[in-house]
């Protein structure tokens, strides 16, 4: 039986012999491989981000900013992130026979050369499940994915709703757990 054993061991140690580079070796290379995947998308820029805090726990908040490509081809905001919230979704308020609206948005064109606006009224990204540590006056990031998979961050100024909702939709009465 110890024979069998010490064969089988020893046929699981000729591949890794063979390989020519020890565990120790390999990390380098595989963490030089992650360092060198892009950080930010070239040429697209994210300004003027802002998370707006919900008006009560437990309730949405939103997420504003501005995209500029400055170059070359055309690209898809896919998904938004922002650090210190469960989940994060794009919606564009529409309105049809005087009568706003959310809808949900899978993926929003930025072309070469164009800016896109996130703000009340239209685009914007809603936030739920905000956690507690994000509060007024701090910083927060926002992360946003490209169609192909590259990303874009910054910063981005957390505000109190304030006294009202003067400029923005209240989503109160959406149940947003199905979108």
């Amino acid at each position: 039986m110890r024979k069998l054993v010490l064969a089988g061991l020893s046929v699981l140690a000729l591949p890794l012999a063979s390989c020519g580079q020890s565990a120790d070796e390999a990390a380098p290379t595989l963490a030089a491989t992650i360092d060198s995947a892009p950080q930010n998308a070239p040429g697209i820029n994210v300004t003027d981000a802002m998370i707006r805090l919900p008006a009560a726990p437990g309730r949405p908040g939103v997420a504003y900013f501005t995209v500029t490509q400055g170059g070359g081809e055309p690209h898809a905001i896919a998904a938004a992130y922002v650090e210190g919230v469960g989940r994060a979704e794009m919606h564009e308020t529409v309105t049809e026979n005087g009568v706003s609206r959310m809808q949900p948005v899978k993926a929003v064109p930025i072309e070469s050369g164009k800016t896109v606006q996130f703000k009340a009224g239209g685009l914007h990204v809603m936030l739920f499940e905000v956690a507690d540590t994000l509060k007024a006056g701090a910083t927060t990031e926002i992360t946003l994915t490209l169609d192909n998979g590259d990303k874009i961050s910054a910063p981005a100024k957390i505000e109190s709703i304030g006294g009202g909702m003067s400029e923005e939709m209240d989503h109160s009465g959406h149940d947003m757990s199905e979108m």
